[in-house]
């Protein structure tokens, strides 16, 4: 083998590492994030996928959860979505940073002056991660839905001396839905799923651009990261929110509720409920989203500093 070719394979070798540390950080980071933020995403659902009718306030809902369910309420396919989070952080960082690096060496060899990424570029790596995240992971979506709104669909109250109904298990909420339904609802919501690739895109770029303004400057800390974080998801959550309401109502949609297609969905809440109604749950969504993101850009900056610090410390042996 020549030099050339060895120093190619060591150089694609240690791309491929890089890419899983960056992916392995991302899954630890979400992880951490979500487990964090978990109640606001279990009342955030949930309003989503009642109807506008049946809303109250943010507050009134956690009490009325912690009332019938106790504290655990809020707490409803919690290891579902850990396992979601993880699953969907480590193939998007993944994607994202092997169509980076493929980018990256495209402007080395066609000669130009800088390998940073341009906005347009960004923006296609965010599109190809997050179609590959949302084919692969959109089932773990489906079952967690199931799970986190299993109790908004009925208000029925649990009659003196008798116990509530247990709630099912994740593998139990998948075996229902496949034998009920069949495995085609695992992947119901795909479609606005799809078009909510645009919200990682819109909270990246806008995460790279102020990223690589500050670069030339100083040193990006976590704490930077936690801010630009946050900054990039109130954008992007704000602005695309009603494909995330549509897509939980499409998620929860079984035997005893319509199977709609994303534009339906669309129509029927928007003639039911009025405009208001794709924003249900929007209080909660876009605060627990925020702080899920400034903490997960911080925390991935930190466990990618310390994947890669392992690995030098291991390859020194």
């Amino acid at each position: 083998m020549s030099q050339v070719q060895e120093k190619a394979r060591q150089s694609t070798a240690a791309q491929q590492s890089d890419n899983v540390a960056h992916a392995l950080a991302g899954a630890g980071g979400g992880l951490l994030s979500m487990a964090l933020t978990y109640p606001l995403i279990t009342l955030s659902t949930r309003a989503q996928v009642e109807s506008q009718r049946a809303q109250s306030s943010t507050l009134d809902a956690a009490r009325r959860i912690i009332k019938r369910e106790g504290v655990a309420g809020l707490y409803a396919g919690l290891d579902s979505a850990l396992f979601g989070i993880s699953v969907t952080n480590f193939v998007y960082y993944y994607w994202y940073e092997w169509t980076r690096a493929w980018f990256e060496k495209a402007a080395l060899t066609a000669g130009r002056a800088s390998m940073k990424l341009t906005t347009l570029e960004s923006i296609m790596a965010g599109a190809l991660a997050g179609s590959a995240t949302v084919l692969i992971t959109n089932p773990i979506w489906v079952v967690n839905t199931r799970m986190t709104a299993r109790k908004s669909e009925s208000d029925e109250q649990v009659l003196p001396g008798t116990k509530p109904a247990k709630a099912p298990s994740t593998l139990g909420t998948l075996l229902a839905l496949l034998r009920d339904e069949g495995p085609a609802r695992l992947f119901a919501g795909v479609m606005p799923a799809l078009v909510l690739v645009i919200n990682p895109i819109l909270q990246y770029t806008v995460f790279e651009q102020m990223k690589q303004l500050l670069e030339k400057r100083r040193r990006v800390t976590p704490k930077d990261a936690f801010y630009m974080g946050a900054l990039g998801k109130l954008l992007a959550t704000s602005i695309t929110y009603p494909y995330i309401t549509v897509k939980s109502r499409m998620h929860v949609a079984g035997r005893d509720r319509p199977r709609e297609d994303m534009l339906t969905t669309f129509r029927r809440i928007i003639r039911e409920e009025g405009y208001t109604g794709l924003y249900g749950g929007i209080g909660p969504k876009v605060t627990q989203s925020v702080i899920t993101a400034a903490f997960l850009f911080a925390f991935k900056d930190a466990l990618y500093s310390c994947t890669i610090a392992a690995r030098r410390k291991i390859a020194r042996r």
